[in-house]
């Protein structure tokens, strides 16, 4: 039987309700006991119990589902989130099971594999300018990994850094008080229900979020408001991709029912030999029904090879959404991921703003649970990451409409297969009719840039909110296009930024490998050495995990490019407060009178103490 996906992004399993009606056995009596209980084991939810038990946070992961992904779905994952796997020490784990940033670059359009190609852009950034500019911005680079792959590794961190791990374990329902949060969840493998009894709450249970649905989230948009379909599959094409490698094929086929207007995809999960087809279907009609010989079919057909050699490993349905929260939480309870962000797979964006959520949230809840902060701090969590769930999914389901190839193609008015294969030679020929086709493929190729090198989207998520310190500077963007471009800041809000520095022993490292998730860090120069020892008495006198670096000559940090002195945006005096997740708090632009106050002062509102706290 193949799978289907109860949403885009989570499957339901066909041996394993959608949700149970909670005719378990009755245990009432038995309450496990931990500090953060979250919900869902995907990207959000097993990054947050990364990050969770990485801070020492006592923390139970449960999912419904007995391991993790079964379906490769997500599969991008982009420069902001491979530099939080970088913070979290796993980043050569990622690398070892991903297809490299070298490979990921071409996405084709033709008229099969192994057919014509219309043309290809290079995308995530691995075009030469816009290679210079991940570069430049970021440690790390974009790479593909399949979630299947991802989600273990996940896992697999969250579990050896102390946090519980329960599969076949459901989440039926919750209630809090002032003191915690009470979940019921059912033991799938015995059928027995308990409580688990928690400080807090995160759900992180997909698209199709029982959490969210729970707490009442106020939604914007709607839900499968189109269909799609996948197969799975596995077939060796290194033959024909290898020498031209891409992990995005889009397919224009004249005759073929794909999709109902002859076009398709075929995806790259590893190379070359395990792929995944994709297509659209009328989702207020009947679902489509499919069986290996058909699925075999409609593989050969978009390769172009009547007698490949396939394996189908499964097929599935999903849908795609249209659908943000505009607050993500209500007292103890958050969601995070798919459950707050429901989107088409465009751009990539999905997995990624799931870990980047989870990145946001985690520190934050550490704060409070250790008690160096006071829990409004956990309200920033809604201020700061609903505007990018927004973003994202209106990015993401503008640049699914973004595909013009078949209008520009005039296929759409193809009656027949042979219209529809005239429409698409037009663009060869020496006519005015021909000229105006290759001008209007360039023009559509030039928009796609808006879905496959939105590196301003990717990269340039500005924080505003009562953990963040204005010092009255506009929000950083790039003047020529701040979806397509990133321009790096120290701003408070902005991403802290990434330029090469060396340790005292000429060790090349990031600046944000002096960042850590683990603390609070203030960067000055030689000349404000006094933020440095006002640090120390402030972490002590606030209980703050905080810590200064000092960067200059003869210290610890050394600008060897003089990078650094061209990107702080403050003197040398001055100081730079980053916060946990990377993102800057607060900023002086030179020596304070006073800079111990001073520096107490933004922590304070950063934590959300008052005065008297200090």
């Amino acid at each position: 039987m193949p799978e289907f996906d109860d949403g885009q992004t989570t499957t339901a399993l066909p041996s394993s309700p959608a949700r149970s009606t909670g005719t378990g056995t009755p245990a009432s009596d038995v309450v496990v006991e931990t500090g953060v209980l979250v919900v869902g084991s995907g990207p959000a939810g097993a990054s947050a119990a990364l990050f969770l038990a990485s801070l020492g946070i006592d923390t139970i992961m449960i999912t419904k589902y007995r391991w993790t992904a079964n379906t490769p779905r997500a599969h991008i994952t982009n420069q902001r989130t491979m530099e939080i796997f970088r913070d979290l020490g796993i980043e050569d784990q990622v690398l070892a099971d991903a297809t490299p940033h070298e490979l990921v670059g071409d996405t084709v359009f033709c008229t099969a594999i192994d057919g014509e190609e219309i043309g290809r852009i290079l995308t995530w950034e691995t075009h030469p300018a816009r290679e210079a500019d991940a570069r430049l911005a970021s440690p790390s680079l974009t790479v593909d990994i399949p979630q299947t792959y991802l989600e273990p590794i996940l896992v697999k961190n969250a579990s050896r850094r102390g946090a519980q791990s329960r599969f076949s374990t459901e989440y039926l329902g919750h209630t809090q008080d002032d003191g915690g949060v009470s979940t019921r969840v059912l033991d799938r493998v015995t059928g027995t229900e308990y409580t688990i009894r928690s400080k807090y709450l995160i759900g992180g249970d997909g698209a199709r979020s029982q959490v969210a649905a729970d707490l009442g989230l106020p939604m914007e948009g709607a839900m499968d408001i189109a269909g799609s379909m996948n197969i799975t599959f596995k077939a060796d094409l290194s033959h024909l991709v290898g020498h031209r490698p891409s992990v995005l094929y889009w397919v224009l086929q004249p005759g073929s029912d794909v999709g109902g207007i002859g076009a398709g995809l075929v995806r790259m999960v590893r190379p070359w030999n395990e792929w995944l087809v994709v297509w659209g279907y009328d989702i207020s009609g009947e679902p489509p029904q499919l069986d290996d010989d058909a699925a075999t079919e409609i593989v050969r057909q978009l390769v172009g090879v009547e007698d490949l050699d396939v394996e189908i490993t499964g097929y599935s349905l999903w849908g795609n959404n249209q659908m943000y929260a505009t607050h993500l939480q209500q007292g103890r309870v958050f969601c995070a991921g798919d459950a707050v962000h429901r989107h088409p797979p465009s751009n990539g964006l999905g997995s990624n703003t799931s870990v980047q959520d989870s990145y946001n949230l985690a520190w934050k809840i550490a704060a409070v649970l250790r008690g160096y902060a006071a829990p409004s701090l956990l309200e920033t969590y809604s201020a700061e990451r609903a505007p990018v769930a927004e973003q994202i999914v209106l990015r993401a389901n503008k640049s699914g409409g973004e595909f013009r190839f078949l209008e520009v193609l005039g296929v759409l008015d193809a009656g027949t297969p042979e219209e529809m294969q005239a429409a698409i030679d037009e663009r060869k020929a020496n006519t005015p009719a021909g000229a105006a086709k290759r001008a209007a493929l360039v023009d559509a190729m030039d928009l796609k840039h808006y879905e496959f090198n939105a590196h301003g989207v990717e990269m340039g998520q500005f924080y505003e909110s009562a953990a963040v310190v204005p010092d009255g500077s506009p929000k950083p963007e790039d003047e020529r296009d701040p979806e397509l471009y990133y321009k790096q800041s120290t701003v408070p809000g902005a991403r802290f930024p990434h330029v090469w520095v060396a340790d005292v022993d000429g060790h090349k490292r990031s600046t944000h490998d002096l960042v850590p998730y683990g603390r609070f860090t203030l960067v000055t120069g030689i000349a404000g050495e006094a933020w440095a020892d006002a640090a120390g008495k402030v972490a002590a006198g606030l209980g703050v995990p905080l810590e200064a670096v000092v960067i200059g000559p003869g210290r610890d940090v050394i600008d060897t490019y003089y990078d650094w002195a061209r990107m702080r945006g403050v003197e040398e005096s001055g100081a730079i407060l980053v916060r946990p997740d990377t993102h800057v708090a607060w900023r002086a632009q030179t020596l304070a009178d006073d800079p111990e106050r001073a520096l107490a002062d933004a922590l304070l509102a950063v934590l959300g103490r008052s005065e008297r706290d200090a």
